[in-house]
């Protein structure tokens, strides 16, 4: 091969080379004219990103109950069953569902249980804690009333409490609310007892060293207290033989049985069945709970209080049912059709981002329908404004000729193909993408066009007879 002759192939690589600097499409006017449509849809997905409200919270704090009570086993299960979905819950112990309400109107808690008949005390009735911002979750378990004295007490009815010696805990508990409304329905006024208000658990030490004659809890049966008591010599559980009346008297009470060996089949504890008043435990929040967390707090109510216990069914609780607090729509929606369809399917935080990002595809969707008509225009009109905005030169020209017509001076005639060649410069330097090519080449051969048609006239001028 000879010095200096191509490769073979040479002159299409090269020709390759160079077809690669061309583009089919201009990316700094599809930038240009996508720009506001971009703008306008990331607009438009913070405002719908905004609209479903933010992520839900990773904490919640939730008030519980005394020491050793079913409020603080329970809340310990919500807390573990939680913290699956990465939701951090503060427990917060309380005296008991009174205190609880109060904790709930002054914001100090987002959850807590609270016990059926403590909205029409103190706070109004259960219009007012609506219009103070309290949502029910849902009802969890009945609470029944438990009454423990000692043996030698010999209580069999309500009116021989008349002179004992009897516990009914703090005021916050809400249970002396509650047995002041049992006393009032006996004609029992509260000055006929001597009425102590210790925690359950040093009442609980008191009575056992007899220095009460009584205690009143209000509580599931889990509570490692009641199953202590239940079992243990000397102290004896009241029956409730009217429990029915009370029910009547009490619309927010249920009437309950105790059935006989439920504690301890084996020993036969109890040794008859025992008929009870029962309050039930809701699930309170404030209403400004993010919705999402709402469905995962009815759904670990299910998992904990969902099975057949002492005094339900399988399935019977958690309940819109038995509460006087309003249900929260997104509970009720969630005990109607259960949880939600992703949430069957993902975990809790991917699951609420994909329910989230729906309303964000709708409005994406929205919009992108009508600009998606307007963008391409607008990227078109951008790319041939670059050849046509010659054309206004080009018909300049061309009209100084019209003007100068068959008298068109050589200085004339070589100013205007001066103009001409600047004007073809300056388009040879023009870049747009090979798909509107053909407009380039196309102003390139009107210039030419003009071009020769100022040469025409010089070639008329010079073929007139001299004089």
């Amino acid at each position: 091969m000879r010095p200096g002759q191509d490769l073979p192939g040479a002159p299409v690589k090269g020709l390759r080379a160079r077809l690669q600097n061309f583009s089919i499409v201009s990316l700094r006017d599809l930038v240009v004219a996508t720009g506001p449509t971009i703008l306008l849809v990331a607009a438009a997905v913070v405002l719908a990103y905004w609209w479903v409200d933010p992520a839900p919270p990773r904490t919640l704090r939730l008030a519980t109950g005394q020491e050793n009570s079913a409020y603080e086993q329970f809340g310990k299960q919500y807390a573990s069953v939680l913290a699956r979905d990465d939701i951090k819950v503060t427990l917060q112990g309380t005296l008991g569902s009174q205190d609880n309400l109060q904790q709930l109107l002054a914001g100090q808690a987002d959850v807590a249980f609270v016990q059926s008949g403590s909205t029409d005390d103190k706070v109004g009735n259960a219009d007012s804690v609506e219009r103070r911002g309290l949502v029910s979750l849902g009802s969890l378990f009945t609470e029944p009333v438990w009454l423990f004295v000692r043996d030698e007490a010999n209580v069999t009815r309500l009116p021989d409490l008349r002179g004992k010696r009897i516990n009914l805990g703090p005021e916050g508990t809400g249970v002396p609310r509650l047995v002041r409304q049992l006393l009032d329905a006996n004609n029992i006024v509260p000055g006929a007892l001597t009425i102590s208000d210790l925690a359950n658990t040093p009442a609980t030490v008191e009575l056992l060293a007899g220095r009460i004659d009584g205690l009143v809890f209000s509580s599931a049966p889990e509570a490692p207290l009641i199953q202590m008591l239940l079992q243990t010599p000397g102290i004896r559980l009241f029956d409730f033989s009217q429990a029915e009346a009370y029910t009547r008297r009490l619309p927010f009470l249920t009437h309950v049985v105790l059935p006989r060996g439920i504690v301890d089949l084996g020993r036969n504890i109890p040794n008859q069945d025992y008929h009870l008043i029962a309050p039930t435990a809701t699930l309170v929040a404030r209403e400004e709970i993010h919705p999402a967390l709402v469905g995962l707090l009815v759904k670990a109510a299910t998992e904990i209080h969902g099975g057949a216990g002492w005094f339900q069914q399988q399935g019977q609780f958690p309940s819109p049912k038995y509460t006087e607090i309003p249900v929260a729509p997104e509970a009720a929606r969630y005990y109607r059709d259960g949880p939600p369809f992703m949430q069957r399917y993902m975990r809790f935080w991917l699951a609420n981002l994909a329910e989230r990002l729906w309303v964000v595809v709708v409005a994406l969707t929205a919009l992108l329908i009508p600009l998606s008509k307007i963008v391409p225009p607008i990227y078109v009109w951008r790319v041939r404004s670059r050849v046509y905005r010659w054309y206004g030169e080009l018909r300049a020209i061309e009209q100084s000729l019209e003007e100068s017509g068959a008298d068109a001076t050589e200085a004339v005639r070589k100013e205007l193909l001066g103009r001409l060649d600047g004007l073809e410069d300056r388009v040879n330097h023009i870049s747009v993408p090979l798909a509107y090519a053909d407009e380039l080449y196309r102003l390139r051969s009107h210039i030419h066009l003009v071009r020769e048609r100022v040469r025409g006239v010089h070639e008329d001028q010079s073929a007139q007879p001299v004089a």
